[in-house]
């Protein structure tokens, strides 16, 4: 199973913000799509990746007023990234190793959707199911 199997089944939707949005809004977007995370954007280039975590860090450490100031002050600026034919596993150790929860995919210079750690999750806990009936039906019919 790899990316393209995950993005066809979940959609390639991105959401994605200008570094000049506030940290309110983001947290608004986040909400409302009940979602961890969107790219920051400009030009239909990746500037950066802004998360939960990155929202709550700002205001640990400027307080609420961290919500007024644009993303470019907050932002995760060294977004790693996938390709359509990147393995589950792959991702897995991508996301676990960088500690981090969202792949942007890239496709010909082009984002043509994201991945979650929680996409990864589902479609790995799908696998391992279809593996156990596949040895549970083979063990049967032996």
């Amino acid at each position: 199973m790899n990316v393209a199997t995950i993005l066809k089944a979940k959609g390639n939707e991105v959401s994605s913000v200008s570094p000049e949005t506030s940290l309110r809004d983001v947290a608004m977007l986040l909400t409302e799509r009940r979602i961890g995370a969107v790219l920051v954007m400009q030009d239909r280039k990746v500037m950066g990746i802004i998360s939960e975590r990155d929202i709550v860090k700002a205001v640990a450490k400027s307080g609420g007023d961290a919500l007024n100031g644009p993303v470019r002050d907050v932002m995760t600026l060294r977004v790693v990234t996938c390709a359509l034919n990147d393995s589950v596993d792959e991702l897995m150790d991508m996301m676990t190793t960088g500690r981090f929860r969202h792949l942007p995919v890239i496709e010909k210079g082009e984002v043509v959707g994201i991945v979650s750690i929680g996409d990864v999750v589902k479609h790995r806990i799908a696998e391992t199911v279809m593996e156990t009936e596949a040895m549970r039906l083979y063990i049967a019919n032996g």
